[in-house]
């Protein structure tokens, strides 16, 4: 196994990188799951056939620790023991030789549940059909924040919209499946993987082994998006018990179909907007309710809820503001990490119901939304003070002339209603805060990374923050060089692992750039302070928050996160007015993310994060069946971009430096994905004259919002009028 990672992507570009699926073990099982195929209920009895010599099954009879795996709270069992609670819930691992026998021994085994009423919306979680799935009441995790007067807003406002506007599950299709491997190396259990976290597997199987006599390695990884940022843990668990028994060799690597039906995916959120419009036309209250659809077990779902609920009101200051946010358990796959952690969800909501508030009072909605935008002076919605410069005005400016946006959108405006093909433009304006939420990097996750520096003059950098397709070990790598001003090839990364790398933290939260690309910075300047030629170096720097960044966790009051970095996306459509489909022509991105680093690998992000987000608002429907399963089972069916639906994509960014990220950057590899799905249904609403409320608007649903069924529903209440009825 290599060490370090010396030049960028090279095994990659080659076909010579072994990821899981390629590597070769002496002696090497496999392994398959055996998964629940009821949604909820109670087991009774497990039936399993007679196993051919050199098969074996393990269950949760055979954990030496807890089965439980710790993934921010410890309820997600790595074996189901007594109860299930969705489809596809691991109850046994088989391992053996041959897959082909293993496919048939487990249509062989059978288990008896006692089944119970599923639940697998909200509004079916909180009727609690035969009680609760969760404690008493179904509810994984609630906040509310209160910004101002939010009764004495209402008392200004003429008139009052209320709409609610909602999003559903988006599948990460990473082009590389789920799969990790095991096997005792050195009296320790050892996990291969393609993970984004290889100390969380780490904790998840020391707490089911009961022990530390444990590595984890991180294997080329072919892509994540968030989506190998719990799962690895699912499938690790109980890999580490097969192979802590055994003592052999022991591969799972997931089928497409698998890994679409019962991996992670992003939240389906629901939002309920009232907004109160004084007589100038400027928003003066704004209560939001929103609820997620957890799954079966809390995973990530906590810190997306605080993401989702500081964030609610986007890059806009309400005065009067009132949020409250819940988290609800139902019996679908559980639901985690997915770029954008919340954002896509919350920025999609908002836009639109900006749009639609300008629409119903006759204003541009890009004139509505600028008149509401944060300013240098402006108390963020969590009562803290803007830090640094606000360059939104200049985003928006920089995307407006090149998109010619005005001009455009007032040409789409007078264009005939009778035409075969109409055309659209909409504009979203967005924000991503980055790393942990609140205080959480200083209190929780305490980064730590290493430099090594030895006779050589060669260094190496030692952190746990994977590469996962977003170039992070070539921008580590350059952000060291340059301050200790080396060539780039004197200067190495380690590949994670968990044996010689500090815990920096997972690799989540556009975190890894302006958290752990600061740290490394320091430590760089440290090494350079104390350089030794010919002699051997070791530094180790530790996480340190600024002295600005305050949180009340408790209140939730304070710096929500400790950068926000921004964007606006614009996007042009044209709509075939007797199919229904819509050709994306242009697509304009504009940002700020402090100083870029390295502008090549962040076109990069801003193409793929737009494509993904285009793909959220436009055609990427997976929905449940009634047996609470996705109807959507393979690439056949769920739809992606391909290439022939990839607009132009027109870059730039607005150089705004922050004087606590790596020369001057922040993150960006998420915020590429929250801004594009609201300018792509803004567009599309103009060509056809139509609202939309919920994604994806494909063209089945363009064609059941012309004919007979619109979509969208905001409720007009003029305050005065019900005055003089009262």
């Amino acid at each position: 196994m290599d060490t370090v990672d010396a030049r960028f992507k090279w095994l990659e570009a080659n076909g010579e990188a072994q990821y899981i699926a390629d590597r070769h073990y002496d002696g090497l099982l496999e392994g398959r799951f055996y998964r629940s195929t009821c949604s909820r209920g109670y087991i009774k009895a497990v039936n399993v056939p007679e196993l051919p010599d050199g098969y074996y099954l393990f269950s949760a009879k055979d954990v030496p620790g807890t089965n439980r795996l710790p993934i921010v709270v410890p309820d997600w069992p790595a074996f189901a023991d007594t109860e299930v609670r969705y489809i596809g819930q691991v109850i046994l691992l088989l391992v053996g030789p041959d897959p082909l026998v293993l496919e048939q021994l487990l249509t062989q085994v059978s288990v008896e549940y006692e089944p119970l009423t599923p639940a697998y919306t909200v509004a079916q979680s909180k009727a609690l059909v035969d009680g609760a799935i969760h404690n008493q009441d179904n509810l994984f995790d609630a906040h509310q924040i209160d910004k101002g007067d939010i009764e004495a807003g209402f008392a200004q406002a003429v008139t009052i919209f209320e709409e609610t506007v909602t999003t559903g599950y988006q599948e990460h299709l990473y082009l590389e499946t789920q799969g990790c491997v095991g096997y005792v190396a050195d009296s320790k259990v050892v996990i291969e993987g393609s993970m984004q976290c290889p100390w969380y597997v780490y904790h998840c199987m020391s707490t089911v082994l009961g022990h530390q006599h444990i590595r984890v390695i991180q294997a080329p990884t072919g892509g994540g998006f968030g989506g190998k940022e719990d799962y690895p843990n699912i499938i690790a668990g109980p890999l580490a018990v097969a192979v802590n028994q055994l003592r052999q060799p022991i591969r799972v690597v997931l089928e497409r179909r698998e890994d679409i039906a019962f991996t992670s995916k992003r939240h389906p959120v629901e939002f309920h907007y009232r907004t109160g419009v004084d007589k100038h036309g400027q928003i003066v209250a704004m209560d939001i309710k929103f609820d997620l659809n957890s799954g079966a077990y809390f995973s990530l779902s906590g810190i997306v809820l605080q993401r989702a609920i500081t964030t609610a009101t986007n890059v806009y200051d309400i005065a009067n503001v009132r949020i409250q946010g819940q988290a609800w358990c139902t019996n679908t796959v559980p639901t985690g990490a997915f770029r954008g952690f919340g954002s896509p969800q919350t920025c999609f909501c908002i836009e639109s119901h900006m749009n639609h508030i300008a629409q119903q009072l006759g204003q541009a909605p890009l004139a509505f939304k600028q008149a509401h935008l944060l300013t240098n002076q402006s108390t963020t919605l969590t009562g803290a003070s803007i830090f640094g410069e606000l360059v939104i005005t200049d985003l928006i400016e920089q995307s407006v002339s090149a998109s010619q946006y005005l001009a455009k959108r007032a040409a789409y405006a007078a264009q005939s209603s009778q035409g075969a093909y109409r055309k659209g433009i909409g504009i979203s304006i967005f924000q991503h805060g980055c790393g942990f939420a609140g205080d959480l990097e200083d209190t929780l996750v305490k980064a730590k990374v290493r430099l090594i520096k030895d006779q050589n003059e060669q260094v190496t950098i030692l952190v746990s923050n994977t590469d996962i397709g977003q170039g992070l070990v070539l921008t580590f790598r350059q952000i060291v060089a340059d301050t200790l001003a080396l060539p780039l090839s004197q200067v190495d990364i380690s590949v994670v692992d968990t044996d010689s790398v500090p815990d920096s933290g997972p690799t989540v939260a556009s975190r890894s750039i302006v958290i752990v690309g600061y740290i490394l910075e320091q430590a760089a300047l440290a090494l350079k302070q104390q350089w030794q030629v010919g002699e051997y170096q070791e530094i180790e720097q530790d996480y340190q928050k600024p002295s600005y960044h305050q949180w009340d966790q408790i209140n939730y009051q304070g710096n929500a996160y400790q950068s926000t970095s921004y964007g606006v996306n614009v996007v042009e459509v044209e709509v075939d007015m007797a199919s229904y489909e819509v050709k994306i022509n242009d697509a304009w991105g504009c940002y700020d993310i402090g100083h870029v680093i390295n502008e090549q690998i962040f076109n990069g992000q801003i193409d793929g994060g737009m494509v993904q987000a285009l793909g959220y608002g436009a055609m990427e429907k997976l929905e449940l069946n009634g047996e609470g399963v996705f109807a959507q089972k393979s690439m056949a069916d769920y739809m992606v971009p391909t290439s022939l639906d990839v607009p132009r994509i027109q870059r730039s960014l607005v150089d705004n430096p922050y004087p606590y990220g790596p020369q001057g950057a922040k993150g960006g590899g998420e915020l590429t994905h929250n801004g594009a799905a609201s300018a792509f249904v803004a567009a599309v609403e103009q060509a056809v004259g139509q609202a939309f409320n919920r994604i994806p608007v494909t063209p089945e649903v363009i064609a059941q919002t012309l004919t007979n069924e619109p979509q969208a529903n905001i409720k007009r209440i003029d305050v005065a009028e019900v005055t003089n009825e009262n």
